[in-house]
């Protein structure tokens, strides 16, 4: 039996809203994910690389991996980024002393990065696919609120999450379900850092560190290219116990912050492992491919974040006679900041439970939300 909830609004101020297109200049196709930098906020193309960007923006910033950061004094409906080099034989290859890097970046990470509570309009998007099918997806403007902009360990095992990240769903864009019997889902009562602790990217250098300092793994760090004070380094670990990294990052030599970080994490190689859910259900799962993302930029003389995205693919569940395989996406976007207090947000929702179980709290401003063609066409189904 199929069954199947959807809940979306559709603006006519947002339909009608102006766009701009950013593309390879080499090859013309679509730069996703790159970043827009405009005078009062930021945005991110989506995956066909379009951004709801009005048409009297002026003096704005847009970059993306690989490519070279540029400034535009004027709107135009496409904007072509060149690539930051066109062939990495040609450039010379310069040795990086990874682990020194972000040994250096986790001792003084309350230096480099805004430390005191703060308060960003966010755009958050969850996307859930079951063998290659979408069946889940959810955007929503938001509030986050944050402590120290940072993660604790400490208050995340004892679950206290509000010690550390606040989240307050204003305005659910697109909500829409579309569940069968075959879709499979189960949770456990083990804690797992990666929930919360990948909001932020102290959690991620840490997990980097780790790794790099685990018996007998083998790292590696290159400078691939230069833009002014700005260093692309792509690094690779290898650990002992089969989990393979490979990264890319961008490091502001005069401020000696990561201001881009993608870290890939392979653990197919790794054994299937039992579990058991709450609801007593046992069933066998086996590791896949997972990208962690973080940006940063800087406003009023500090690094606050720009984006955080968690990608999976290939995580397969094994129940029964049945084989799942699990693809997610959980991508939030930082439109604002603003400096706050410790009292952090009320409403918020409860993260010990599924946030899209909350009532959102209406707040009718205009939407930053623009909808790939894959993510339209799952809203367009019957």
């Amino acid at each position: 039996m199929k069954h199947g909830y959807c809940l979306f609004i559709l603006l006519s101020t947002f339909l009608s809203a102006q766009k701009l297109q950013v593309v390879d200049s080499e090859s013309g196709k679509p730069v996703a994910n790159a970043r827009i930098v405009l005078s009062e906020q930021l945005v991110y193309t989506n995956e066909d690389g379009f951004a709801p960007v009005s048409d009297n923006s002026r003096d704005f910033e847009i970059s993306a991996a690989g490519f070279k950061k540029e400034k535009f004094k004027n709107f135009s409906s496409v904007i072509k980024l060149q690539p930051a080099f066109k062939d990495i034989e040609e450039v010379k290859i310069v040795s990086v002393d990874i682990k020194k890097l972000f040994e250096d970046i986790f001792k003084n990470y309350q230096k480099k990065y805004y430390d005191e509570p703060s308060v960003y309009d966010v755009i958050m998007k969850n996307k859930s696919f079951d063998n290659d099918k979408l069946y889940f997806m959810a955007i929503s403007e938001a509030k986050l609120w944050s402590k120290t902009n940072w993660y604790n360990y400490k208050d995340g095992y004892n679950k206290r999450y509000d010690d550390i990240i606040q989240l307050q769903l204003n305005n659910v864009k697109y909500l829409k379900i579309n569940s069968e019997n075959s879709v499979f889902s189960a949770k456990t009562n083990e804690v797992n850092h990666d929930y919360i602790g990948s909001f932020f990217f102290n959690h991620e250098v840490n997990r980097v560190l780790d790794c790099i300092k685990y018996k007998n793994s083998k790292y590696s760090g290159t400078l691939v290219s230069e833009d002014g004070d700005e260093e692309l380094i792509n690094f690779k670990v290898r650990t002992s116990y089969n989990v393979t990294l490979e990264g890319s990052l961008r490091f502001d030599k005069t401020d000696k912050v990561i201001t881009f970080c993608q870290v890939t994490y392979n653990q197919e190689e790794l054994p299937a492992e039992k579990k058991t859910a709450v609801d007593g259900r046992e069933y066998t799962i086996k590791g896949g491919i997972a990208t962690y993302t973080y940006e940063f930029y800087k406003k009023d003389g500090v690094y606050v974040p720009a984006v955080s995205r968690v990608e999976s693919d290939g995580l397969t569940y094994f129940y029964k006679d049945e084989t799942h395989v699990k693809k997610s996406v959980r991508e939030i976007i930082y439109n604002t900041f603003a400096k706050s207090d410790k009292k952090g947000l009320d409403p918020k929702v409860d993260f010990n439970k599924n946030i899209w179980e909350n009532i959102a709290v209406k707040d009718d401003k205009e939407s930053t939300v623009l909808l790939s063609k894959e993510e339209q066409e799952f809203i367009n189904e019957k």
